[in-house]
């Protein structure tokens, strides 16, 4: 029985070290840490929530769900132009990766300082849609919106290097694993939202505790993220 055990134990390790190498999947202790920082980032309100939320008050919930999805396909045009140029990045130079890792890493400090920082200044009716003078359907408007949003790409570009595992290579797959779990956590948080816009929208306008609450924590993710990898390099 011990035996089998073994062989067990030594197959499941042969296949995640297989796994990691050819499809880029980063190791276990990584992976958990990107998802919690993930998670707490997708919840957070930002731009992307409100601007579903905006569109589901206005137009009910399959317009805001729409505009969701629309968002999402946007976001994913962003992971693949960034997943390439970081791919070609790493081919050329390590040090050039190294730096916008580094770089990374100052620009989500700079951003939890300044979600700390900032002030409470939240208006639902503000997240307009952009692009309301084309009458085009609500799902290609959440694609042009995310997709001429130059704050998702440079936020990518900041966040995704911070988990990826040289060592495992395929630079490319990483960023596009990483990337793509990313897209779909928004994608759940923001279809929440429009499916509950309602109370959601009422919460977020009545609570300040609740607004500053989620403003700290999202913060301190970020000023923490970025301090955690600046650190976790020089050891």
């Amino acid at each position: 029985m011990k035996l089998l055990m073994l062989k067990d134990f030594s197959l499941s390790t042969t296949i995640q070290e297989v796994i990691s190498v050819e499809f880029g999947m980063p190791d276990l202790a990584t992976l958990g840490l990107f998802l919690t920082a993930a998670f707490i980032l997708s919840i957070t309100p930002g731009p992307g929530i409100l601007y579903t939320l905006a569109r589901s008050l206005n137009g009910g919930k399959s317009e805001g769900i729409l505009s969701a999805l629309g968002l999402s396909v946007g976001g994913l045009v962003h992971v693949f132009a960034a997943a390439i140029g970081i791919s070609s990045l790493l081919m050329t130079s390590a040090v050039a990766f190294a730096v916008v890792k580094y770089a990374g890493a100052a620009y989500l400090v700079y951003l939890g300082l300044r979600t700390l920082l900032s002030q409470d200044t939240l208006s639902i009716n503000a997240a307009s849609v952009v692009t309301s003078k084309h009458r085009v359907s609500a799902f290609y408007q959440g694609i042009i919106t995310e997709v001429l949003n130059p704050k998702t790409a440079l936020f990518f570009l900041a966040f995704l290097p911070q988990f990826i595992v040289v060592e495992n290579g395929n630079i490319f797959m990483q960023f596009l694993f990483l990337g793509l779990i990313t897209d779909v956590l928004n994608l759940v948080v923001d279809v929440v939202v429009a499916t509950f816009a309602g109370p959601i929208g009422q919460k977020l306008q009545a609570n300040y505790r609740f607004r500053q609450g989620q403003r700290l924590t999202s913060g301190c993710t970020l000023i923490g993220l970025g301090a955690y990898v600046a650190v976790a390099d020089q050891k």
